[in-house]
């Protein structure tokens, strides 16, 4: 089974930066559309965004464009997430995934434990 792991979560002030992490253990990880999804407790999965296993197709979430950026080193087997201006409501469990396919780019089929994001005032 394809594990996912996460990083790079922690405590950072509004306006701030992050950078996350996702190592997939996956060897057909470049041909897989990966993305990151949030979660927090007793609340539903809310997408974040998503990136064609080429990287050549991105999609965010509203609340994402603009101030968070997905890339991936396929060469390394690492997807990020560059997240910039950061908010409290941004505060959160962040969740690295694989995506089902390109026909469903926003829709998990496997993913992480997940990294903490906590974005103070």
């Amino acid at each position: 089974q394809v594990q996912l792991v996460e990083s790079g979560g922690g405590l950072v002030q509004t306006g701030g930066s992050l950078r996350l992490f996702c190592v997939s253990s996956s060897r057909t990880f470049s041909d897989r559309v990966m993305g990151w999804f949030r979660q927090s407790p007793g609340k539903e999965r809310e997408f974040v965004a998503a990136i064609s296993g080429d990287g050549g197709t991105t999609l965010y979430a509203d609340n994402a464009r603009g101030r968070f950026t997905i890339s991936r080193d396929n060469a390394k087997r690492t997807m990020y997430l560059q997240m910039n201006s950061l908010k409290p409501e941004d505060t959160t469990v962040y969740y690295c995934y694989a995506a089902l396919s390109i026909a469903f780019m926003t829709q998990p089929d496997g993913w992480g434990r997940g990294t903490q994001v906590t974005v103070y005032s």
